[in-house]
Parts: C-alpha cells; sequence; structure tokens
C-alpha cells in the first residue's frame, strides 16, 4: 500500500469529507463545505487546495519542509507522499484547510488544481517520458 492509498484511507474515516472523482476528472478528491479540498492525481503526491491567504501566511513553515512544492501565489500546494511521515504532514494540512474553509461560507466554487493532463501525442517521441513526469508534478521546480 502506498502512502497515497494510506492517507485516503485515513481521510476517507473523517466525518466532514466527502470523497468522489475531482473536478478535472482525474484521480480521487476529498471535498467539504462546497469546497474540493484534497486531490490524488498519482501514488506520490496529493494536490492541497489552502486558499492563497492561508499559504502565503504559512509559507515561512511550508518553506521548511521537503516535502512541500509551493508555487507563488497558488492556492494549491503539492505534498509529496513517500513515508508515513509526508501522510501525516498531509492531514495535519488537511485539517488547516478544513478550519480555514469552514471560516467562510462558499460564494463560489473552489478553484480548479492546477494539474494538468499530459498531451494525448500519438506514438513515443524522445524525451516524452520525462515530459509527463513534470507534467504530472507541476509544482516541482
Amino acid at each position: 500500500m502506498t502512502a497515497a492509498h494510506r492517507a485516503m484511507a485515513l481521510l476517507e474515516t473523517w466525518p466532514n469529507l466527502v470523497s468522489g472523482p475531482p473536478r478535472c476528472t482525474v484521480g480521487h478528491a476529498f471535498a467539504s463545505a462546497g469546497h474540493e479540498i484534497v486531490h490524488f492525481h498519482s501514488d506520490d503526491s496529493a494536490d492541497l487546495y489552502l486558499t492563497r491567504t492561508a499559504v502565503e501566511r504559512l509559507l515561512p513553515q511550508l518553506a521548511h519542509a521537503s516535502a512541500i512544492r509551493v508555487r507563488p501565489g497558488a492556492s494549491w500546494i503539492t505534498v509529496l507522499l513517500d513515508c508515513d511521515a509526508d501522510v501525516q504532514l498531509l492531514l495535519g494540512l488537511v485539517s488547516v484547510a478544513l478550519k480555514e474553509h469552514g471560516a467562510v461560507t462558499p460564494r463560489r466554487p473552489s478553484p480548479p488544481c492546477d494539474w494538468e493532463r499530459p498531451p494525448v501525442v500519438p506514438g513515443p517521441r524522445p524525451g516524452a517520458a520525462r515530459r509527463m513526469v513534470d507534467r504530472l508534478m507541476p509544482h516541482a521546480h
């Protein structure tokens, strides 16, 4: 069982989260209070919707975590999931996200995550595997 599967199994037990397909249609998501909170697009990472305000407030702490990828000005962050400590970090941040989203009544849906599907290209091309990895993990810089 991968770290992402362990995290999903634990999040399934949280009463304030609803699981299902994400708006981006790839992977699995958990939502609460009208907002998609976390998306699992692969077995080694999760995208988490903290809000831009929360990301800016937590940026000094997030910058010290090697498992966190943050884009400047983003409301979504990526948590790389390799071990149980990464799962615990994700769960703690999901808790922060739930508090952040619980403080406001949703006026509009959460913005889409910035994960993008790789383009469909017929036949293999040189370097295609590397580009696909880069597209699957857009926050890795």
